[in-house]
């Protein structure tokens, strides 16, 4: 079996005769044991009984702690524990979590992210009042390896609601994060599980659910998510292959546009992720001063689109490299 699958793994629909709960929680984690403990007893302090909600920690084999016995003493038997036999990598061992997952609302709640008091009740609300609604989402805050608020995530509708011309706007950009979405998991069982790539895999995800059910969202703030150094993500910006990988994924999702959409929406995403990648080249350079890091973000950015604007904004990185500017 392949870590990076081609195609979308497959998810297995359960016995319609099974007592089933509303809520999966699924867990996956691979080495984060610094913050696991976080993710946990934000889950148990919602005080969500049993019946109601599977919790389950997904360990693709780490190896930094005895990540059992740390769910046990934290979990003390409410929280279900399950080790891959081996390190499966982040894809494979999402859709164990989605294969394992027993209830109608499935959750990836990643081991270095944290929900906050009322986000099960609100998106409980949500596939209440939009019952066609084949997945909800919350506003989340980015935060640090020490929790500390880096940014929030500006509202897409002022209110409570369905989103309109979605499939556009999220097929332009990446808009939200694995810890404020839910999906059910029938969405699941028809369009498959995450496939082709490690970065960028969860924004391919959420334009095919987008092409194929409405989707529901709160502007409420009610998810916390982490950036730090040990992260997939971070450790992708060190080479360019974030950008290389979103380049891939923005040529897929152009599969699921209108024809005449199409040309527009890669314009946008191009001349968007290819700014990204500049302003991520110069955070780099503020915070490490890694060279190759910032030349690596430089290089796939302009490989992606190119504007006098971009070029004007490469020199400025340029010149704070060569003369050591922060």
């Amino acid at each position: 079996m392949t870590r990076i699958p081609a195609s979308p793994p497959a998810i297995l629909p359960l016995p319609s005769d099974r007592e089933r709960p509303l809520w999966s929680v699924m867990i996956p984690v691979y080495n984060c044991s610094i913050f696991l403990p976080q993710t946990l007893n934000c889950l148990l302090r919602q005080q969500i009984s049993e019946d109601m909600m599977q919790i389950e920690v997904v360990d693709d084999a780490s190896t930094d702690t005895d990540v059992e016995a740390l769910v046990n003493e934290i979990g003390k038997g409410r929280i279900k524990y399950y080790r891959q036999p081996q390190n499966v990598g982040s894809l494979r061992n999402f859709e164990t979590c989605i294969n394992r997952a027993q209830g109608q609302l499935v959750h990836l709640l990643h081991g270095d992210d944290k929900v906050r008091e009322g986000f099960y009740a609100k998106i409980t609300s949500l596939f209440e009042q939009y019952p066609e609604a084949g997945a909800a989402f919350c506003r989340y805050s980015c935060v640090d390896e020490n929790g500390a608020r880096i940014y929030d995530q500006g509202r897409i509708i002022q209110k409570d609601g369905i989103l309109e011309n979605w499939l556009v706007q999220i097929a332009e950009r990446q808009r939200t994060q694995y810890v404020a979405k839910v999906v059910r998991r029938e969405v699941y069982e028809k369009l498959g599980s995450f496939y082709g790539l490690t970065y960028g895999e969860d924004w391919e995800m959420w334009v095919r659910i987008a092409k194929h059910y409405p989707v529901a969202y709160t502007p409420e703030i009610l998810a916390d998510y982490r950036k730090h150094t040990n992260s997939i993500t971070e450790n992708k910006y060190l080479t360019g292959q974030n950008l290389e990988d979103i380049s891939n994924v923005i040529n897929l999702i152009q599969t699921y546009l209108p024809l005449n959409q199409r040309q527009e929406v890669l314009r946008r995403s191009k001349s968007y992720y290819a700014a990204y990648g500049l302003k991520t080249a110069s955070q780099l350079w503020s915070r490490s001063k890694n060279k190759q890091a910032v030349y690596a973000q430089v290089k796939q950015a302009l490989r992606l689109y190119k504007t006098p604007l971009l070029f004007w904004k490469t020199a400025k990185i340029y010149f704070k490299v060569t003369f050591n500017k922060v």
